[in-house]
């Protein structure tokens, strides 16, 4: 059975930094793209993040352009997050997710649509 496992968020303050992990058992995701995601109280889920199968091309939503950076370790199969310059705004579940398609190069900024896999979410919390 596939799982994804999210850990390493918690309570940060503005400006501060956090990474968080989300390894991955039950298959290896080495030949799919990988991402995240968040969603905020009374929000719908929204973009973070992604990375491409072969790990070359990376994507950021506008609002983490320049603050957060997204890795993947495929002997450990897990991905990272590494978010810095935290703001309040930033406060959310966050999960990965894998592409529910082998090798696939996005047009554009990848959207939920496009992975097949979820874990349950780390909730990241920055207080002003």
């Amino acid at each position: 059975q596939v799982q994804l496992v999210e850990s390493g968020g918690g309570l940060v303050q503005a400006g501060g930094s956090v990474r968080v992990s989300c390894a991955v058992s039950g298959r290896t995701f080495s030949n799919n793209g990988m991402g995240w995601f968040r969603q905020a109280p009374g929000k719908g889920r929204e973009f973070v993040a992604a990375i491409n199968w072969s790990s070359d091309r990376t994507y950021y939503a506008d609002s983490v352009k320049g603050r957060f950076t997204i890795s993947r370790d495929k002997a450990k199969n897990t991905v990272y997050l590494q978010m810095n310059s935290l703001k309040p705004e930033d406060t959310a579940v966050y999960y990965c997710a894998a592409d529910r398609y082998y090798r696939r190069d996005y047009v554009g900024l990848p959207a939920a649509i496009d992975f097949g896999s979820w874990g349950q979410g780390t909730q990241v919390t920055v207080s002003s």
